[in-house]
């Protein structure tokens, strides 16, 4: 069956939207539990810092890489006339030897890297954060082998594993995590010991290591040879690693400003507990918070990027600039139809959100939990239409533009990040410091659009604007009114958590129902995809 571009994008993305809902729903599980077992303090602060720092500097030297430049050279190969075989070999030989030298080079620096991220922390909280980093650390290879695997299956056209894959890693740290909040239910700094903590980040890595081993059978289907291959010369990597430089420095910006806000958060933590503060009120709620906020972004809007990309990649260089534009305004038009909504229902719901996840923690941590993520609702739309318009800078193979638009991104951020921790009370400095990571989005959209149109010229915004508004309308209709009524039926435990549910299921319905007599046509060819069975054919 012939399907149009929008089509095969549409098919896709629900596969990969399939997967990732699933191991999103298990993401929870699981960070609901390690909540659960540490707390959203200091013994939460050093897990979730010794835990980061594997992807700290994965993605600070290969991570952005994999996508912005060598999806496009994989593709580009496949013309050669061994497939691609002969590059893709090299290239997994020289990522996963980068990688191990960059694994044993971290671990002798983790002092270092506990100085820059937790600099507050002394004693207990500095010891235990150093395990967790050590025993945490060897998850870089690991995540650069699926990475690896996953780039080269999505230029084949292969979608469904990479989605699925972390599904793996959910459970079996969910199966560590439950088992000590069995048998060690009041974890703190100062009764967790070093077997313990050693035992929390083998587990923790062993779920990452199961996640890269679920690809392989998978990866064996494709009509690709790998073998270790060290003559990386004459085969096209020169051009690859010349455009990664630019990445690379994309990857430090980034990265600088997560720095900023794991120290900002950190010092938060320490402060709170000198102040004898109970609960949660830096690095550990923001964390979460962040985490459900990229649930609808990470389950379509990623999908969808990730699905357009190799179109994209083959239009460019047909030098088709007319159809590039149809397929950015297909996409943009399509991730109105879900980013928008889910806008308005953390908007409106934030704070019952909180309370309905992290049942297993005091009200008024769950409550910070969800004000925190309420502000970062005002960042899901432009982040959305940020990523594709990245995404179409990654198919044309320009890095630079990407460096300058992530640069200004996290300036902005950086900038109200530091407003916020200087002057507002700490109950209120993590919420400001989300508040600047939606400033930054809002007004940084604007800078990456400006690059893009280097190539573009122009794009019609009216297309999908419109789109917006009619979309927006109707989200603020249904979730309102029960956010509305909500206000004067206050509910608590279960009867909140149903309330929400039912509230977001009739919220849901409305929509679909209005925005299809309205004449969004996108809402059909989702649901006619979905319901005829021929996702991802």
């Amino acid at each position: 069956m012939i399907v149009s571009d929008q089509g095969r994008v549409i098919q896709s993305s629900a596969v990969m939207a399939a997967g990732t809902l699933v191991s999103r729903i298990t993401g929870f599980i699981r960070n609901i539990i390690i909540v659960a077992t540490l707390g959203t303090a200091l013994l939460g602060d050093a897990y979730n810092v010794g835990n980061t720092m594997p992807n700290v500097l994965y993605n600070l030297l290969i991570g952005g890489a994999l996508t912005a430049v060598f999806l496009p050279q994989i593709i580009r190969s496949a013309h050669v006339s061994d497939g691609g075989e002969a590059f893709i070999s090299r290239l997994v030989t020289l990522i996963l030897s980068i990688l191990i030298l960059l694994t044993l080079m971290a671990m002798a620096m983790a002092g270092l890297l506990l100085k820059l991220y937790a600099p507050t922390f002394t004693g207990r909280e500095a010891e235990i954060t150093l395990i967790f980093i050590w025993f945490c650390l060897p998850q870089i290879i690991f995540y650069g082998l699926f990475a690896l695997l996953g780039q080269i299956a999505n230029a084949k056209g292969v979608f469904a594993p990479m989605a699925w894959a972390p599904i793996v890693n959910n459970l079996v740290v969910i199966g560590v995590f439950s088992s000590f909040l069995i048998l060690y239910p009041d974890l703190t700094t100062s009764t967790i010991s070093d077997t313990q903590v050693k035992a929390l980040a083998l587990g923790t890595t062993l779920g990452i290591i199961a996640q890269s081993f679920a690809l392989i059978p998978t990866f064996r289907k494709l009509a690709v040879k790998l073998k270790p291959n060290f003559r990386w010369r004459g085969v096209g990597l020169k051009k690859s690693i010349n455009l990664a430089g630019w990445t690379l420095i994309y990857a430090l910006i980034t990265q600088v400003g997560f720095l900023i806000t794991v120290n900002l958060g950190t010092r938060i933590s320490r402060e709170a507990a000198d102040l004898g503060l109970l609960g949660g009120f830096g690095f550990t709620p923001y964390q979460n918070a962040y985490l459900i906020f990229l649930l609808p972004h990470s389950i379509f809007t990623i999908s969808i990027a990730t699905a357009t990309l190799p179109q994209l990649s083959r239009l460019v260089q047909l030098d088709k600039i007319e159809d590039i534009r149809d397929q950015l305004i297909q996409s943009l038009r399509l991730l109105g139809v879900v980013i928008i909504p889910s806008t308005f229902f953390l908007i409106f719901f934030g704070e019952s959100i909180g309370r309905a996840i992290f049942f297993g923690i005091a009200k008024s941590d769950a409550e910070f939990i969800g004000q925190i993520l309420r502000v970062f609702a005002f960042a899901l739309i432009p982040l959305s239409l940020n990523l594709i318009f990245i995404r179409a800078l990654n198919a044309f193979e320009n890095t630079r533009y990407q460096t300058i638009s992530n640069f200004g991104i996290n300036t902005i951020a950086g900038f109200f990040s530091f407003l916020a921790f200087i002057f507002l009370p700490i109950e209120l400095k993590m919420i400001g410091i989300a508040g600047a990571f939606s400033i930054s989005y809002i007004l940084g959209v604007f800078i990456t659009f400006y690059c893009l149109k280097t190539y573009l010229l122009h794009l019609s915004h009216r297309r999908y604007l419109k789109l917006y508004l009619k979309l927006s309308l109707l989200s603020l209709l249904f979730f309102g009114l029960f956010a509305t009524l909500q206000a004067f039926i206050p509910l608590d435990g279960i009867r909140g958590s149903l309330y929400l549910l039912i509230a977001l299921l009739l919220s849901i319905f409305g929509y679909l129902i209005s925005a299809k007599r309205f004449g969004v046509d996108e809402i059909s060819k989702i649901l006619t995809l979905f319901k005829a069975g021929r996702v991802g054919r």
